[in-house]
């Protein structure tokens, strides 16, 4: 304490702290509680020590350090007097004990209580009273469970810090959001559903679908593709499965389109069941070839095109002599173009 500091700078608090003392109306030679006068001097500078012995950190929100074979070291809340640059952080050069009692009965004017909703590593929604010093936490408990409108406000700001991608984007809202982006890199007059375009439109599309919702990783899959549907002006809201169907129809049923493959709409499809498909199936209103990743029946990789009639004149001829060596029960015709689409292989014995 400054008692044992035997210091010029030391002797020169004391002979402060005495006046101070004098003026709230202790007199000569009382006891002089050396830390609570700092404190109410300079309350920014009250101090709780962290981490490893000597550091702290000061209600004005800055680090600072304590030699760690001070004796001050070892006291777990400090008021400060005078402080110093130090390499990293500044150096506590003088400063008193402060005692904890002190900060809840002299000192309680300082403690500021916030009521704040925060998640549990659980992910669980509370409210939690937090009671502190400037920078300084005294404390922080759960009191409760925020309601409707309270955990609203909780996602909302969860949005607001994170950004569209801490929502679950389930397969089916992602699904449509790839076409939404599709459509609108072809026209702007589709919505913009980039992150940016999402944020900048969330309280119109978004805000509504968190209203009852419990975490933002539990938000509803099919609210939110209706939500994106709803940025989807009136008059082509009749013309999105016209433009980007979600599947192609071929011989045998339909096959899933990928819009949000790299190098454009994508689907993956055994080779059989296009036999028979003399045009090379588009979107966006025929201005966007399909890629065509075309497979094996076993699934596997056989090749790659936006030009299946080129690809039936071509190179099938090459492919057609591995697959049938690979799979020799399944059909394997010289003209694909005038085949009968399958999935099947042929029966045994023929």
């Amino acid at each position: 304490g400054l008692e044992r500091d035997r210091s010029p700078r030391a002797r020169d608090a004391l002979k402060l702290a005495e006046r101070w003392a004098r003026a709230a109306g202790g007199g000569a030679g009382g006891s002089v509680d050396e830390g609570l006068l700092l404190a109410e001097a300079f309350p920014e500078r009250i101090a709780r020590m962290r981490g490893k012995a000597g550091e702290m950190l000061l209600a004005s929100g800055r680090g600072a350090m304590v030699e760690a074979t001070d004796p001050l070291a070892r006291e777990t809340w400090l008021a400060v007097a005078e402080l110093g640059g130090g390499e990293a952080r500044d150096r506590v050069r003088l400063a008193a004990a402060l005692d904890a009692a002190t900060l809840e009965t002299d000192l309680a004017r300082l403690i500021e209580t916030e009521e704040r909703l925060a998640r549990e590593p659980s992910g669980r929604a509370v409210i939690k009273r937090i009671r502190r010093i400037g920078a300084i936490v005294l404390d922080e408990k759960v009191i409760g469970t925020p309601d409707a409108s309270q955990l609203s406000a909780v996602l909302k700001a969860e949005v607001e810090a994170e950004g569209i991608g801490a929502l679950h984007w389930g397969e089916q809202a992602s699904a449509l959001r790839a076409r939404l982006a599709f459509l609108h890199g072809l026209d702007p007059a589709w919505p913009d559903v980039s992150d940016d375009g999402l944020m900048a439109a969330r309280e119109d599309w978004l805000w509504p679908v968190l209203e009852g919702a419990k975490s933002l990783a539990a938000t509803n899959d099919g609210r939110l593709a209706d939500a994106l549907r709803g940025l989807i002006p009136w008059d082509l809201q009749r013309r999105l499965d016209e433009l980007a169907p979600p599947r192609l129809t071929t011989p045998l049923g339909s096959a899933g389109i990928d819009y949000g493959a790299e190098g454009g709409p994508r689907v993956e499809i055994r080779v059989q069941e296009l036999f028979g498909v003399t045009t090379h199936p588009t979107v966006g209103g025929g201005r966007v070839p399909l890629t065509l990743a075309l497979l094996s029946p076993a699934r596997r990789p056989v090749q790659v095109t936006q030009d299946l009639p080129g690809f039936w004149a071509g190179s099938w001829a090459a492919v057609r002599s591995e697959m049938r060596g690979r799979y020799p029960r399944h059909p394997w015709p010289e003209n694909p173009a005038e085949a009968q689409a399958t999935n099947r292989a042929k029966p045994r014995g023929t």
